[in-house]
């Protein structure tokens, strides 16, 4: 998939009127790109509320970044924490009153429409999916390291749902060493990341089971779960050791009830943090006892956090090539319905992904 150098380019589609000192020189309005187009903002924390639809200058773009029209954009469950700002902790980091990257969204799938001077992999046209800044909007920058080429046979939809969702699944699996014959538990397998991990640990060889409302227990079997928890009347940890391997999405199980339901030399992978106090969520305590709890016998426990990068996208994408991973879509909204698909996210309802659409 390697490209040869080049300078920046651009692809001509018409432009509104806006001020072009907005706009970043480059990727100037004589070049043929609109000065701006609609993006989702987000006007402070709370609720849906808090968002809004509106044009908005096109994005800064650095020499390593890649211009992005966006055909299409995932809801993540971390795009819920942005618009909340819980837990409060993470406003430190990204703005105390509000976000400094004011459009909100980070999955998405598109067409190239300009490339910075350092870009070697992309040109314009082509058609890519990823993780950028501001995704839900009619354009996004995304840094070329966190970019791969569309899947073949995927359309912009399923591939927008892909890249944080897929990306979290993948080294989830990779950290807990799940293998051909190994029997593993996902906790939230009907979510966007569970729906990820299921396919994944399955095509691995492994015999899953999956933790999901009774509602949803046929979706995770449609994903190739060969048993289900119904985690509202069945306790996983109940039977004692038998998962090698345990990939808790939902955030909410102690360390030590994850423990109890390890087999010996198995491990889990907390890559789930909701919950917890409202100033660090849960993510930081449950961590911190998990790794605690490794420290006695041969059952290991361990934190995750999402590594963006284009070498794990291009796993994924061979993997959907293959037939092997699926992305399954629950709903699909325009961006002026941004809000209505937040509260859907909210809901608690959804099995697979959200996606807006430009």
């Amino acid at each position: 998939m390697s490209r040869t150098s080049r300078t920046t380019h651009n692809a001509p589609p018409s432009a509104p009127s806006v001020s072009s000192s907005a706009v970043s020189p480059t990727v100037p309005p004589l070049a043929g790109l609109p000065v701006a187009a609609p993006a989702v903002l987000q006007i402070g924390y709370g609720g849906p509320e808090v968002l809004r639809l509106s044009e908005h200058p096109l994005p800064h773009l650095e020499d390593t970044e890649v211009l992005v029209q966006v055909r299409a954009a995932g809801l993540a469950r971390g795009t819920w924490h942005m618009m909340t700002g819980k837990p409060y902790l993470l406003r430190a980091a990204v703005g105390l009153r509000r976000p400094r990257q004011p459009v909100m969204g980070h999955n998405l799938a598109g067409t190239v429409t300009a490339v910075g001077a350092a870009v070697t992999r992309f040109r314009v046209g082509d058609e890519a999916y990823g993780i950028g800044r501001g995704s839900f909007a009619g354009f996004s920058a995304a840094p070329e390291e966190k970019l791969a080429l569309k899947p073949a046979g995927l359309d912009f939809v399923q591939a927008a749902v892909v890249p944080v969702a897929g990306l979290t699944a993948l080294q989830a699996l990779d950290a807990s060493g799940v293998a051909a014959g190994m029997k593993v538990l996902v906790l939230g397998a009907a979510g966007g990341v569970g729906s990820f991990a299921v396919q994944m640990a399955r095509a691995s060889g492994a015999e899953v089971v999956g933790a999901c409302s009774a509602g949803k227990a046929e979706f995770v079997r449609s994903l190739g779960a060969a048993g289900i928890i119904d985690y509202a009347r069945e306790d996983f940890a109940a039977a004692g050791p038998r998962f090698d391997a345990i990939i808790d999405l939902g955030g909410n199980p102690s360390p030590v009830r994850l423990r109890r339901a390890l087999a010996p030399g198995g491990t889990a992978v907390l890559a789930g943090g909701e919950g917890g106090s409202r100033l660090t969520g849960s993510i930081f305590e449950r961590q911190a006892a998990a790794a605690v709890l490794s420290l006695f016998g041969n059952r290991r426990l361990t934190g995750l956090m999402c590594r963006e990068n284009h070498k794990d996208l291009e796993r994924i994408s061979a993997m959907i090539e293959a037939g092997e991973v699926v992305p399954r879509i629950d709903s699909r909204y325009r961006l002026a319905d941004a809000a209505e698909a937040m509260r859907r996210l909210e809901s608690g309802g959804v099995c697979g992904s959200v996606v807006l659409i430009p």
